[in-house]
């Protein structure tokens, strides 16, 4: 039987406890699992790819989970797929808006590579509403972002807008 090659893509700015569970739950759905850190150019990063791949490295590793490996990449996402020798795309959704979204997607993949399927896992109900947009925006104006990240994240983002300036100083 063929072995079972998942790829979880994002841009992971910063990566969440909400991207850890489709993480950790993805994980168990196929034999590997690529967490596929990315660069969109729609969005204004916080941190470098390089420093995004690092985090997301040390985050996965901190799961414990022996089937994941994290790779960046900056190409089509089927392009990647086909290159890592993936034949599932997994994507997490939070609300109807993600799935909009996300439906569209995968259409489009499909039509690029039918032999993808795309997997989607609900949020689980208590992270649902961590988004890495919001997490930044609620660092950048001085907000407490412990519970929606780990200790180690909720450091980088806080040195990170530390050293460029909080937007709430009043």
């Amino acid at each position: 039987m063929a072995q079972r090659i998942g790829i979880y893509p994002g841009t992971f700015d910063p990566i969440t406890l909400g991207h850890a569970d489709i993480i950790r739950r993805g994980a168990r759905l196929v034999d590997k699992l690529i967490i596929g850190v990315t660069t969109n150019p729609s969005k204004n990063p916080m941190f470098s790819a390089e420093e995004r791949i690092a985090m997301t490295q040390r985050e996965v590793a901190a799961l414990g989970i022996a089937n994941v490996e994290v790779v960046g990449f900056n190409a089509l996402l089927v392009k990647f797929a086909q290159k890592e020798g993936a034949n599932v795309l997994i994507r997490g959704l939070r609300a109807v808006a993600d799935f909009e979204y996300e439906y569209q997607m995968a259409g489009m993949n499909q039509q690029l590579d039918d032999a993808i399927e795309t997997v989607f896992l609900m949020a689980d109900v208590s992270l649902q509403p961590i988004a890495s947009k919001l997490v930044k925006e609620i660092a950048l104006f001085g907000g407490d972002i412990a519970p929606f990240v780990s200790d180690a994240v909720r450091s980088d983002v806080t040195t990170r807008v530390e050293k460029n300036g909080r937007l709430g100083d009043y």
